[in-house]
C-alpha cells in the first residue's frame, strides 16, 4: 500500500517560515511521498519560494509539486521551479517523475492546468484571438499531462497519480460560487486523466470547495487545498497495481 501526502494552497510568505515543518518532519512516519498541489508562494517571488524551499529539504520523502496561479504573479515560475528543485523536489510541467518507496515505483505526471469550464458550461476556441488563446493554452496543459501521463504507463509505474493545481472536475469545486467554475478548472484535464488512466488525481486551487470527486472514467479525484483539508496534509493509501490484482 502506498502512502501519498498531499497538500496545495499553503501561500508561504516570510513571515510563515516554519509553521509546516513541524507537521512535514512527522512524513517518513506516516507518507512515502508528499505531493504539491500548487499556489505554494503568495505572490510567487523567489524569496517567498526559498521559504517554501526551507520548508520542504530534507524532509525524509520525496517531494513532487506544480505551480499554482500565485506562483506565476510575479512572472517568475523558472526562478521559482528553481528554488524548489535546488530544495530537491520534482517540478513538474507536462512532464512526469517516477520515485521509489518499499520497492513500489510512483508515478507523479503533473501539470499547473488551467480554467474553460466543464462538459456543457465551457469556452470555445472561438472568435476573439484572446478567447482563442485562453482555450489553447488550458488545451496545451491538458496535452502535457496526457502525455506525461503516458510516459508512466510506458515506465511501468506501481501507482499512477495525476498532479494539478486546476480542478479537472466540477464535483470537487461544489461550495464555490458556480459563476467562477470556469476560472477554477477544465474538463480537458479530465479527459487526459480518463485517456491514459490514473489511479488518484489530486490538485487544489479551490479554497471553499469540496475534498472528494470522480472522473466520468472513475478517476478518484481529491482536492486538497490547505483550506478544504484543514491540516498540513492529508494522506491517501493506494493499493499497487499487483495488490489491486491479488485483492
Amino acid at each position: 500500500m502506498i502512502r501519498v501526502a498531499a497538500v496545495g494552497d499553503i501561500h508561504m510568505a516570510p513571515e510563515s517560515q516554519g509553521t509546516l515543518r513541524p507537521s512535514f518532519e512527522t512524513l517518513p512516519r506516516c507518507a512515502d511521498i508528499l505531493l504539491l498541489a500548487g499556489d505554494l508562494t503568495r505572490h510567487g517571488t523567489p524569496e517567498e519560494a526559498a521559504v517554501v524551499a526551507r520548508e520542504i529539504k530534507d524532509v525524509g520523502v520525496p517531494v513532487v509539486a506544480v505551480l499554482g496561479n500565485h506562483d506565476y504573479h510575479d512572472e517568475r515560475p523558472e526562478e521559482v521551479s528553481a528554488i524548489l528543485r535546488d530544495a530537491g523536489a520534482h517540478v513538474l510541467e507536462g512532464q512526469a517523475a517516477v520515485v521509489s518507496a518499499h520497492e513500489a515505483r510512483i508515478g507523479v505526471a503533473g501539470t499547473k492546468g488551467f480554467g474553460g469550464g466543464f462538459v456543457g458550461r465551457c469556452a470555445g476556441e472561438f472568435g476573439e484571438p484572446i478567447m482563442k488563446e485562453f482555450v489553447r493554452y488550458s488545451r496545451r496543459c491538458a496535452d502535457g499531462l496526457q502525455n506525461a501521463l503516458k510516459d508512466l504507463a510506458d515506465w511501468n509505474c506501481d501507482v499512477r497519480i495525476a498532479l494539478t493545481h486546476f480542478s479537472p472536475v466540477p464535483d470537487t469545486l461544489a461550495g464555490e460560487p458556480q459563476e467562477i467554475y470556469p476560472f477554477l478548472g477544465s474538463y480537458l484535464l479530465a479527459e487526459a486523466i480518463d485517456t491514459v488512466g490514473a489511479d488518484l488525481a489530486v490538485h487544489g486551487h479551490a479554497h471553499a470547495g469540496s475534498e472528494h470527486g470522480m472522473t466520468s472514467g472513475g478517476v478518484r479525484v481529491r482536492n486538497v487545498a490547505q483550506p478544504v483539508i484543514g491540516q498540513a496534509f492529508h494522506v491517501y493509501r493506494l493499493p499497487t497495481h499487483e495488490e489491486h490484482a491479488q485483492g
